[in-house]
């Protein structure tokens, strides 16, 4: 049951964008390469890894810090939104299983949304590919007070659908992304991507959303209230 007598049911599953629903980390990490480039500096894999599930602004301070570079952090989120855009366009794809999951849940009246770190420029070419109609809403990581790992773009989301966190599950593949869903009060499926996510508390792990039925996704739902109930 949730707070207002009623059984817990799936009615939203929020998305994250990048590495979850399209294969977009590896194009943001050579857009990054690219400037660092123009620049004359190189990036470590690793700090390229640390920046996936993170917004733009800590990325941007995490590729000037490690370059060196005296670019104002304004200018390099300039450059970097425009090359991701540009390679957006051009190279852009979904995820294994991701397009049919959220075709079949929507097929099945289940809402869906985006919840992403990346802008809303960036977002914008990305749903001209996917298709702007599977998706209720996108929170956007330039349009909240706080990005994830906080909190808050999940708890925008449920406030704009009018849904609770009992009737949610959320879709992420980082650390960041895990870590503001959990806190959000949204159980998640983690689909691992770029970086591992570690395991804990109100998540639960696959491979991939290749095989992902809607029938699963409320099963993980229900799993996840009822352990909550003590059941």
């Amino acid at each position: 049951m949730t707070t207002d007598g009623r059984s817990a049911e799936l009615r939203a599953v929020l998305f994250d964008l990048d590495g979850t629903v399209v294969d977009s980390e590896p194009l943001w990490a050579n857009a990054m390469r690219m400037i660092a480039a123009d620049l004359g500096g190189t990036l470590t894999e690793e700090v390229l890894a640390r920046t996936t599930g993170l917004s733009v602004p800590a990325s941007v301070d995490l590729m000037l810090a490690e370059l060196g570079s005296d670019l104002s952090r304004h200018e390099a989120t300039r450059q970097l939104l425009e090359r991701t855009a540009e390679v957006f366009a051009d190279e852009l794809m979904w995820q294994p299983g991701a397009q049919e999951l959220i075709d079949a849940l929507r097929a099945e009246g289940v809402t869906t949304a985006l919840v992403t770190s990346s802008p809303r420029v960036v977002v914008d070419v990305a749903m001209q590919r996917l298709g702007a109609h599977r998706f209720d809403l996108s929170v956007c990581g330039d349009e909240v007070s706080a990005a994830k790992p906080d909190p808050t773009p999940y708890l925008v989301a449920m406030q704009r659908l009018g849904r609770p966190a009992a009737d949610c599950l959320a879709v992420e593949d980082s650390p960041s992304g895990t870590v503001a869903a959990v806190a959000a009060g949204i159980p998640v499926l983690v689909v691992p991507s770029e970086v591992p996510v570690p395991e804990g508390p109100g998540r639960i792990f696959a491979a991939s959303l290749l095989a992902a039925t809607v029938d699963e996704l409320r099963h993980i739902h229900h799993a996840f209230h009822r352990a909550d109930r003590g059941a």
